[in-house]
């Protein structure tokens, strides 16, 4: 496999897929050549080449993952599918919905066989649960709690652009848990506390999914909140706060049950390893067993704009129907 990018992510990603076996890193690219030759020394990368093309050619690569950041990503991911490799966005794969739907019309045109890696739905205590919920009859009230924040953003040092989408960027993680657990397809979105980007604060959305099942997505901006993911059925609630832990509460109990951590999420960056295998069953033609598709991303980054109101990309209609 090779990487595209040299940033804290490529490394993560690297020591992932450096754990699975049969796996053999042959190939670095970034702009900032140092710090790819940094990652080459550090993971025993042959070759350390100076755009797509060459890295395509010297690496020989079943599979590709791009690390790159979020104004690069479109140019970086469509020079990619000019090459038969599998590829791995890293997310977000857009920093806005348009620029989203452009890279996923890319990859139709092009018949790239391309995934994203929304980690968080690789997380043993994701897995936990949606293994479990999926035994259990009922529908499901999906409870997504997320905390944001355009200040700290820009403290970090993010273009303004990507500052101003920052629900794409970051909120993306907590979004994708209402795909991740609603059932069906969505069929409505209605703001409750409806966003304004003149006064970030509480954004409260109720979405409506065909199976029945029901979701609200709550959104704290510029104050304090968890990032938190709860799923009650009328036999068990699930509860992921911390993400990377679970707990499930039985019907007519107090008691809080833990769920095993996978090994993988303490020894490496959570969901990453399990996200590794997937990859790297899926470049070598097996099944996805829930790698997201760029189709599955799209269709969060969708959801978005229809909770944030998004109506210049498609993400509303004035009538609180989700939109695609």
């Amino acid at each position: 496999m090779a990487v595209i990018g040299a940033g804290s992510m490529a490394r993560e990603h690297l020591r992932a897929f450096a754990d699975v076996p049969g796996v053999l890193l042959t190939g670095i690219h970034s702009r900032t050549r140092a710090r790819a030759e940094a990652l080459a020394a550090e993971f025993g990368i042959s070759a350390v080449c100076d755009d797509i093309a060459s890295l395509y050619a010297a690496s020989k690569a079943d599979l590709v993952v791009v690390t790159v950041t979020e104004l690069s990503m479109a140019a970086v991911a469509k020079a990619c599918f000019a090459f038969p490799w599998t590829i791995l966005l890293e997310k977000p794969a857009g920093y806005d919905l348009a620029d989203a739907v452009g890279i996923a019309e890319a990859a139709g045109a092009a018949r790239a066989r391309v995934h994203v890696a929304l980690n968080r739905r690789h997380l043993s205590s994701t897995r936990t649960a949606l293994d479990d919920l999926n035994a259990v009859p009922g529908p499901r009230f999906i409870h997504v709690q997320d905390q944001e924040s355009m200040a700290q953003a820009a403290a970090i040092g993010h273009p303004e652009t990507v500052v101003r989408n920052w629900m794409y960027a970051n909120a993306v993680h907590m979004v994708d848990y209402l795909a991740v657990f609603g059932r069906g397809t969505v069929t409505s979105v209605t703001p409750v506390q409806p966003w304004d980007p003149e006064r970030p604060g509480i954004v409260l959305a109720k979405v409506e999914f065909s199976s029945g099942d029901l979701a609200l997505y709550e959104a704290v901006w510029n104050g304090p909140a968890p990032w938190a993911c709860t799923v009650t059925t009328p036999a068990r609630r699930w509860e992921m706060r911390p993400l990377e832990k679970a707990v499930f509460q039985n019907a007519g109990e107090r008691m809080l049950n833990p769920a095993p951590l996978h090994p993988w999420d303490e020894a490496f960056k959570p969901g990453f390893r399990r996200q590794a295998e997937l990859a790297v069953q899926v470049a070598g033609g097996g099944p996805s067993d829930g790698l997201p598709t760029l189709e599955d991303s799209l269709a969060t980054m969708r959801l978005i704009a229809a909770i944030y109101g998004d109506e210049k990309h498609g993400g509303g209609n004035g009538s609180g129907k989700a939109a695609g």
